[in-house]
């Protein structure tokens, strides 16, 4: 069975403790990128692999990494063509390869940075690729991937095309959709309700599907 990882970006809007310590306590293994490090020293969280060019990680932080013992570290030049968070999801790849990624402290920030990290996890593909936030849980769907939700009545969900010829259908939520296409970044799908088991299946192109908590 494949293995699960927790990547924790480096947003400056940081998951709770809670929330951190539970995803944690979740995953196979865990990747600090860049400033991630800290929302989990902050939690009372290690690490098995930190990735980055330690430009956005604080002196504590910082002198943990050039110092480390307890964890790996993938040290990059600050002059280097790929994110932080490109080069932890290719650490992901060759170190687990088939693993199941969950992101957090991946929104928020600049909005630039924050449409760079949904383009990678997207692009992060033939894998399950989960966005675990305070607020809300999203799950980056590919063609013929489905994402059944139980046990949501009442919650708020949307969908999102975000690329072309996205087709998709819905059912279990107040308005469902059978086969339709939806518009790259329109706004058909967005502000849903879950009624009962939901039953999210995309048929082409890929989307992201937000259920709010």
């Amino acid at each position: 069975m494949a293995c699960k990882v927790l990547v924790v970006c480096g947003s400056p809007l940081v998951a709770s403790t809670d929330l951190l310590r539970r995803l944690a306590g979740e995953c196979d293994h865990v990747v600090a990128v860049d400033r991630g490090l800290d929302a989990l020293l902050g939690a009372g969280l290690g690490c098995d692999v930190y990735v980055g060019d330690a430009d956005t990680v604080s002196d504590a932080g910082r002198a943990l990494v050039d110092a480390a013992t307890d964890f790996e570290v993938e040290r990059h030049d600050p002059y280097k063509d790929y994110t932080d968070l490109a080069l932890a999801l290719d650490s992901v790849r060759r170190r687990w390869p088939g693993a199941e990624v969950v992101a957090t402290c991946a929104t928020g920030g600049r909005p630039d940075m924050a449409l760079s990290v949904l383009g990678l996890l997207a692009g992060y593909a033939d894998v399950p690729v989960w966005i675990e936030e305070d607020e809300v849980t999203a799950r980056i769907l590919r063609q013929n991937e489905t994402w059944t939700i139980e046990g949501a009545e009442g919650k708020t969900f949307s969908i999102i095309a975000i690329a072309p010829n996205t087709e998709v259908s819905e059912h279990g939520l107040e308005w469902e959709l059978d086969h339709s296409p939806l518009g790259l970044l329109v706004d058909t799908g967005i502000s849903n309700v879950v009624r009962s088991t939901a039953t999210i299946q995309v048929h082409t192109g890929t989307a992201i599907a937000y259920l709010y908590k």
